[in-house]
């Protein structure tokens, strides 16, 4: 064990640190409110045992920030391992909880291992791309170290839990910042718009329309050579894409996950079905105002009109309780946080430390995109709680352990020779 370098520890991640974790428990505290409440640590309910795994944290907290910083690389792979042979635990003792096979219960307590993989994952990915030999430009090292994301993002999926394998796509930014083609980005967020607009029009509009931009761009672009092969590759590309679009939205998406996506489209309108969590959410946010109603006046909140909503709805509590200017406030928070965990990867001596700081960034991100956007409905229902704000344990614990990793890495990085 060793002493943490106080001087060098990045407050101002902590300081965002505790108003996202003080503010999430004030918005639990709200939407858990029942007549049966009897103080504000009530273990019976959620936001009391949300205030037992924020004290808990705290031990987390102590214990990384206490620990030696070459130990998270040293040991990384044997965590990675344990991560992953927990998730394969599942299949055999884990219980199953709203349809996904994901918790192990112990007594009273649920613990939800694919919220800790995320930073075994970060750490494994961090000593790959770290290791002298490993170059980020080499397709053989990019398939490796898609194989260290694939593994546990397809345990997760088979749970099923396919929010959670959903948040393994963060890693592309990583691999981007540490050497991978950028075409790589490119081509997802292609296949996404072709998707998309597929689903909104049909393939052959998709496809005309893609050959009308193939044609522009060439009498556009003076260095015709080799264009004409790229463009016909990618226009053939487009067009295979966008006619499987349709086999995989009616036979391999499951009926939920199309209803989903036709009502975030405009396709179909179901406010008292399928669509009814982001209807509802919807409501409550727009009610809110400027200002909102006040802290546990949210009457949305306090008539239980959106279900689950001290989980991944919990964002609807801050809309309708704190208005805009309370919504704009978490949005800043949280942006504070993202962009300061760029800030500090790229202040690092260490490339294993870098990655892993981008690591941090990329997930975060994605957990706060995903999860806003579907409590706001740009986004389809998918179940990506937001960090620091939606009940439970694991997740608390899980993204902790993420920042402060990255922090404790950070208050060593003048002294780190890795």
């Amino acid at each position: 064990m060793a002493k943490s370098n106080l001087g060098n520890i990045d407050w101002i991640s902590i300081l965002v640190y505790f108003l996202l974790v003080i503010f999430g428990w004030i918005n639990i505290y709200s939407a858990s409110l029942s007549d049966a409440a009897t103080s504000y640590f009530d273990l019976n309910q959620p936001y009391g045992k949300q205030a037992l795994w924020i004290g808990l944290s705290m031990i987390f907290i102590i214990i990384i920030l206490a620990t030696e910083s070459k130990f998270f690389e040293r040991f990384s792979s044997i965590i990675y391992m344990v991560s992953l042979v927990s998730l394969l635990g599942l299949f055999i003792f884990g219980k199953t909880i709203s349809g996904a096979t994901s918790w192990y219960v112990f007594g009273g307590i649920s613990i939800q291992p694919s919220e800790f993989a995320k930073a075994a994952t970060a750490l494994a990915l961090a000593k790959y791309i770290s290791d002298l030999q490993t170059n980020m430009k080499h397709f053989k090292h990019q398939a490796k170290a898609l194989l260290i994301l694939a593994l546990p993002a397809l345990l997760i999926m088979g749970q099923p839990d396919a929010g959670s394998a959903l948040v393994y796509a963060a890693f592309i930014f990583t691999m981007y910042r540490e050497g991978i083609a950028g075409l790589y980005l490119f081509l997802g967020f292609l296949a996404i718009s072709v998707f998309v607009l597929t689903l909104l029009f049909n393939a052959t509009t998709v496809i005309i329309c893609s050959s009308i931009i193939a044609i522009c761009i060439y009498f556009l672009t003076k260095k015709k050579k080799n264009l004409i092969s790229k463009l016909v590759i990618y226009t053939i590309g487009i067009s295979l894409f966008s006619f499987s679009v349709n086999y995989v939205f009616n036979h391999v998406f499951k009926q939920h996950h199309r209803d989903r996506f036709n009502i975030v489209l405009g396709k179909e309108v179901d406010a008292k079905g399928i669509g009814y969590n982001t209807d509802q959410s919807e409501i409550a946010i727009g009610s809110g105002g400027w200002f909102g109603k006040g802290w546990t006046e949210g009457t949305q909140t306090k008539g239980g009109f959106v279900p689950e909503q001290h989980t991944d709805y919990i964002f609807s509590t801050v809309g309708e309780e704190w208005g805009f200017v309370g919504s704009v406030f978490v949005i800043i928070l949280f942006s504070i946080l993202i962009i300061r965990a760029l800030f500090i990867a790229e202040r690092q001596k260490s490339q294993f430390n870098r990655v892993y700081c981008y690591s941090v960034a990329s997930i975060l991100f994605i957990h706060f995109f995903v999860n806003i956007g579907m409590v706001i409905g740009i986004v389809p229902t998918v179940g990506i709680p937001l960090p620091f704000f939606s009940y439970g344990g694991s997740g608390l614990w899980g993204f902790t352990m993420l920042v402060f990793i990255m922090v404790k890495l950070d208050s060593d990085r003048m002294t780190s020779n890795f």
